[in-house]
């Protein structure tokens, strides 16, 4: 549900772009409350296991479509609303500057999309709620699965707004909403599932490590070391090898805009768009997971009309599962370092 520049026009791209400056900066202050330096890995590690889980779109039956998770109610569970916009922040900006997935202009639009809703509407209005009085693995099937449902569902709703609001006749209100919301209802279902297993796998080792959790043994079955660890193998194991696997069917957004225009791409003649693609282009080392093909490269050129292989062995995928993990991790911390040492200053003044 990444969305490209030519989908929205230059005010609603800037407006959600400032509605989700002022979103950060309130997730900066309310991370600042309870942030723990010993908690700060897990963001990083959980930035990194989301940007590798990105990667892989997974087919939806009949349809001729595919999805992938977005990982917004995962990352709030696990480290909090706040920091788990801050992380979503961090992944997607990693994501739209070095490998092209999302527009530059329409950068706002894909935090708010994939984490406010995820991070400050499902997580304390339907997660929250459902484990308040008890924390049970059934318990934890059923919030996952409604949150991330609802979750999805109100970002996918917020795309149709967006482009209605810009102007994009070729995507009518009607006809673009009645077939986003039950593509992404699809798979909101398969997100809730993989954060359910997740959060049950975290529950069970090290359930003080949750937001919110009730159950805290005296002794965690596992180390942080060792939960780190895992999730560690997970990014390496994801993005350097299982994102070969992802389907190669374009995703709900795209699906729904090739069944609404005939096409999955707009295009547009503003100038700004152009601008900040030719920015993109520089800064995009790896665009779209892979190499750069070179120029002039006649069996680059040939392959793209060709039907793409299953699975699509790539050293170039890899590079980018594992470098951009990396990015992500290191991004993810520093984000987390500065906001504990602004909360540490800020006391010692006090």
């Amino acid at each position: 549900m990444h969305m490209a520049d030519a989908l929205l026009s230059p005010a609603v791209g800037g407006v959600m772009l400032a509605a989700t400056a002022v979103a950060a900066v309130y997730s900066a202050k309310k991370a600042r409350q309870d942030l723990d330096h010993r908690s700060i890995p897990l963001m990083g590690v959980m930035g990194a296991f989301i940007f590798a889980a990105q990667m892989i779109n997974f087919s939806i039956p009949g349809t001729g479509s595919s999805g992938h998770i977005g990982g917004g109610l995962l990352l709030a569970v696990l480290l909090g609303p706040g920091e788990g916009f801050l992380t979503m922040a961090a992944i997607l900006l990693i994501q739209a500057l070095f490998f092209a997935d999302g527009g530059l202009l329409a950068y706002g639009c894909n935090v708010f999309n994939l984490g406010f809703y995820t991070c400050f509407i499902a997580f304390p209005l339907i997660f929250r709620p459902i484990l308040r009085k008890k924390w049970s693995a059934g318990r934890i099937w059923t919030a996952s699965l409604a949150a991330a449902v609802i979750g999805l569902q109100l970002g996918a709703f917020s795309v149709v707004l967006e482009t209605v609001f810009s102007g994009k006749t070729e995507l009518p209100f009607q006809t673009f909403v009645l077939l986003m919301q039950p593509i992404h209802l699809a798979i909101g279902v398969v997100e809730g599932l993989v954060t359910a297993a997740v959060v049950t796998y975290i529950w069970k080792v090290r359930p003080e490590l949750l937001a919110g959790a009730a159950s805290r043994p005296e002794k965690p079955s596992s180390s942080m070391k060792k939960v780190l660890v895992v999730l560690g193998l997970a990014v390496l194991l994801i993005g350097g090898g299982l994102s070969w696997f992802a389907s190669a069917n374009p995703d709900g957004l795209e699906w729904s805009m090739f069944k609404v225009a005939g096409k999955t791409e707009l295009s547009s003649a503003d100038p700004l768009h152009q601008v900040l693609a030719d920015i993109q282009t520089k800064t995009a080392f790896l665009p779209d997971y892979s190499f750069k093909p070179a120029a002039g490269n006649a069996e680059a050129d040939r392959s793209e009309d060709s039907p793409a292989a299953w699975p699509a062995v790539d050293a170039g995928t890899s590079v980018s599962g594992l470098v951009g993990g990396l990015m992500t991790l290191g991004l993810t911390v520093i984000i987390g370092l500065a906001v504990y040492w602004i909360r540490r200053r800020r006391r010692k003044t006090a």
